[in-house]
């Protein structure tokens, strides 16, 4: 079978990988991130998560030979503006009061590369409506979730704690943690890194 490399140090992905029992080594991609968004400026969060995720691939790609490489990233868009990580608790509370009581997507990008070339690519779109909750619930919410938090764009670990900001969410729970799991599935078994 094709070895199948993960650029990313994302421990949510590898977790859903290795809970889907796919064989896979991590590779972390170096990749300036700001500038790639910088020379996106004006284009739609698929366009740029699609770009990241791509660059991530190729990068660890062209040091892998003969390996399937998966990069991987998601943007937070609030309407037309595209929202980073925050780096500290501060700037988490801050953004999450923005996000509070609207709704925003998430738009994740898988790409799949060999010998430093694309293969394939997938976009997944979820939306999500943030609750209005009150500022003692997002005070308690930061005490409890602390730094974790600020490996999210979104500042919330959906598949823990995070889940009490939502009142609503349209799209694939998989998508919705950073990795669209039966798509990328069905790819890898077509590149022949896991049995069909």
């Amino acid at each position: 079978m094709t070895p199948l490399v993960l650029a990313s140090g994302s421990a949510i992905r590898a977790q859903l990988l290795r809970d889907a029992g796919v064989p896979f080594t991590v590779h972390p991609a170096r990749v300036d991130e700001d500038t790639v968004k910088a020379s996106m400026r004006g284009r739609d969060g698929a366009a740029i998560a699609t770009a990241l995720a791509e660059h991530k691939a190729i990068a660890v790609s062209n040091l892998r030979a003969g390996a399937l490489v998966l990069g991987a990233d998601q943007v937070l868009m609030l309407g037309e503006a595209l929202m980073s990580k925050a780096d500290t608790i501060g700037a988490a509370a801050s953004q999450l009061r923005r996000l509070r009581g609207r709704h925003h997507q998430l738009v994740g990008a898988l790409v799949l590369a060999k010998d430093g070339e694309p293969v394939w690519r997938h976009v997944e779109i979820c939306t999500l409506w943030m609750r209005d909750f009150s500022d003692e619930f997002l005070d308690n919410y930061l005490a409890a979730e602390g730094e974790a938090i600020l490996k999210s764009v979104g500042c919330y670990r959906y598949e823990g704690l995070g889940a009490q900001l939502f009142e609503r969410v349209e799209g694939d729970y998989f998508s919705i943690l950073g990795l669209s799991l039966l798509p990328l599935l069905a790819a890898l078994r077509d590149q022949g890194a896991i049995g069909r």
